[in-house]
């Protein structure tokens, strides 16, 4: 029997990358397909749950800094994935009560999950969209009920980008959602890099086309950096996971660059 989170006619029998990762994460909303498939990864890059959690961390400090520093009070996740502790909303409200927040994603167990975890908040909305049609996220009644785009957005794209290839063109559609930006919106990007071993990423990027429904396109730091095209990058620039602005209870490793994703934050000017 189907928990009561899992919409009807999905198929648990394949795996899907948001169960995936939340299994990485120690979560409890992934089946067999998805436990066998993140295993499979595993066994090639024993480092993978590390990265996982060290994308969290990195997404929790970038979602403080936005809300305690720069101001922000809206959010749009996405590519959010299933809610696990310390949620978007959850850590901007600490630094920010009343923050608002939209997640986005395009699987539907994460979406309907969320929307049970979310029910009657009415400053957070989760709608089922797909990154490759920015337009229609912005479009979206949810997306305009809760965020005013003539006050500053931040847009958080994190581990997400690398499920878009190149042919679908991420850095148009930033363009879109830059465009629907207005100066002094922020931008935060978390993406899976290639530099350190292309060889070794060819291995990972093929395990996973074989076992998950869909494709990852791993890029370089100088295409990830090309991704804040219209943004001014913020210090510490674009970065291993660990390295973006660590906390003083956070520890850095001797070698970041183990992480395999690099991160960054950009702000749009006028």
């Amino acid at each position: 029997m189907q928990p009561d989170w899992v919409p009807p006619g999905i198929d648990t029998g394949k795996a899907n990358i948001a169960r995936v990762y939340d299994y990485w994460l120690g979560g409890s909303h992934n089946f067999r397909a998805d436990q066998d498939a993140a295993r499979a990864m595993i066994a090639i890059e024993p480092n993978t749950r590390a990265i996982m959690r060290a994308n969290r961390a990195f997404l929790g400090r970038a979602v403080r800094f936005l809300a305690a520093e720069a101001g922000i009070r809206q959010f749009l996740d996405i590519g959010s994935g299933i809610p696990t502790e310390q949620n978007v909303h959850e850590v901007a409200r600490d630094a920010a009560p009343g923050t608002r927040v939209v997640y986005v994603d395009t699987d539907e167990v994460a979406v309907a999950h969320s929307k049970l975890i979310l029910e009657g908040d009415p400053d957070v909305s989760v709608i089922q969209m797909d990154l490759r049609e920015p337009a229609k996220i912005l479009a979206d009644p949810a997306t305009r009920n809760l965020i005013d785009f003539t006050q500053p957005v931040a847009v958080l794209l994190a581990a997400v980008l690398h499920f878009i290839p190149d042919a679908d063109d991420p850095a148009k559609i930033i363009g879109t959602l830059r465009q629907a930006m207005p100066p002094g919106s922020y931008l935060a990007i978390s993406h899976a890099c290639l530099d350190t071993d292309p060889d070794f990423a060819a291995t990972r990027e093929s395990a996973y086309r074989s076992r998950v429904a869909g494709q990852i396109s791993m890029r370089t730091t100088e295409e990830i950096a090309a991704l804040f095209d219209g943004f001014t990058v913020i210090d510490p620039g674009v970065v291993w996971l660990p390295l973006w602005r660590p906390g003083p209870d956070d520890s850095v490793p001797d070698d970041p660059e183990r992480y395999w994703c690099r991160a960054g934050v950009g702000r749009l000017s006028e």
